[in-house]
């Protein structure tokens, strides 16, 4: 017996209140930094390379001005993450017709803070999710999580059919700043991330935006190097080893055509790549891979200018910027993670 399809009912996101410019960020990165790092000036084109103009914040700029330690940034986080749940859970909710109390199974996707509880139980009364509520908090998914999370809430959805399942992805990557790192790889996160959330309601049926098709993923050999989070006294610290945008290039376009082919799709089959934009070198590189016209993803440029790399929700933040104008038949939605892992996600249109 086949599966009913599953169905993205709704989809949310929500933004910390504190905002702050690229430029901005340029000049206390110089103040900060310039007199300790020799290679600072060399660095700093990667603010004005990396298609950013401003970002938000999960606490305000001033406690990004000193040194923090992992105590510090686990409450840092925990104060931050809890409203942005709530928030954009409940969007997502109003915005499929539901209250808490008709949430089924809850997937949390974060991979910036610790949180035990997790942050879905700990929002559980203020959102009034029952007690019989299933919960299955996800981290070390990175950007990638987004995309793997829909996929996740959408076999959940089908395993059940009838049940509602949300979907909650925050990162706060700008807690993860460090003051004492004098080195390339922190300069260019200094230049990349911002804070979002992101929340979307699944379920079986043939109402909602769209369906939820099918779900691939394709984990590369050997390239646990390229990106990840080490964890010391002081907290997490960026691991960028490897060049993201040149293996994006070579790599991704066989890639997708292996998980598209895993699910009975090629290239052809797509009307729209919906990409999460690392940055502004990686959207060049993913043009050049997936084969599509340059500048054409500007959905993800619009984003990364305006919220930078939230991390997991950056995807989301796309397609719903997608969505907001007409779309073709079917979307592939797509994102890079740690493992080093490419994840996608099918969506068809309705009609």
């Amino acid at each position: 017996m086949t599966a009913p399809p599953a169905s993205l009912l709704s989809l949310a996101t929500a933004s910390p209140p504190h905002v702050v410019t690229q430029d901005a960020v340029v000049s206390a990165a110089r103040a900060l930094f310039g007199p300790r790092y020799s290679d600072f000036e060399e660095m700093a084109a990667v603010f004005a390379n990396a298609g950013i103009t401003s970002r938000r914040l999960a606490q305000p700029v001033e406690w990004y001005l000193q040194p923090r330690d992992w105590p510090q940034r686990t409450t840092a986080y925990l104060e931050a993450a809890g409203p942005l749940f709530e928030q954009a859970a409940g969007q997502a909710l109003q915005a499929a017709g539901l209250e808490g109390r008709d949430v089924d199974a809850i997937v949390t996707v974060s991979s910036t803070g610790i949180a035990t509880p997790s942050l879905e139980a700990r929002a559980g009364t203020a959102m009034g999710f029952r007690p019989d509520v299933r919960r299955t908090p996800v981290f070390g998914l990175g950007c990638a999580g987004g995309v793997s999370g829909l996929g996740l809430a959408a076999r959940l959805a089908r395993a059940e059919p009838g049940r509602t399942v949300l979907l909650v992805v925050i990162e706060l990557c700008t807690l993860s700043f460090r003051l004492d790192e004098l080195s390339k790889v922190n300069m260019v996160a200094t230049a990349l991330f911002g804070d979002g959330a992101a929340a979307a309601v699944v379920r079986t049926g043939s109402d909602g935006l769209l369906e939820i098709e099918a779900e691939a993923e394709h984990t590369w050999p050997d390239t646990l190097d390229i990106m990840g989070w080490r964890v010391d006294e002081a907290g997490f610290g960026v691991i960028f080893d490897r060049a993201i945008p040149p293996f994006a290039r070579r790599h991704m376009g066989p890639a997708v055509d292996a998980m598209l082919s895993g699910v009975g799709l090629s290239r052809a089959d797509v009307g729209r790549f919906v990409c999460h934009p690392g940055g502004a070198k990686v959207v060049e590189a993913l043009e050049g891979a997936l084969g599509i016209a340059a500048g054409s993803l500007g959905a993800e440029r619009a984003v990364l200018a305006e919220y930078g790399n939230m991390s997991a929700p950056t995807a989301l933040y796309v397609l719903e910027r997608v969505l907001e104008g007409p779309t073709p038949e079917r979307l592939f939605l797509t994102a890079l993670g740690p493992g080093f892992t490419a994840s996608g996600v099918s969506l068809l249109r309705r009609q």
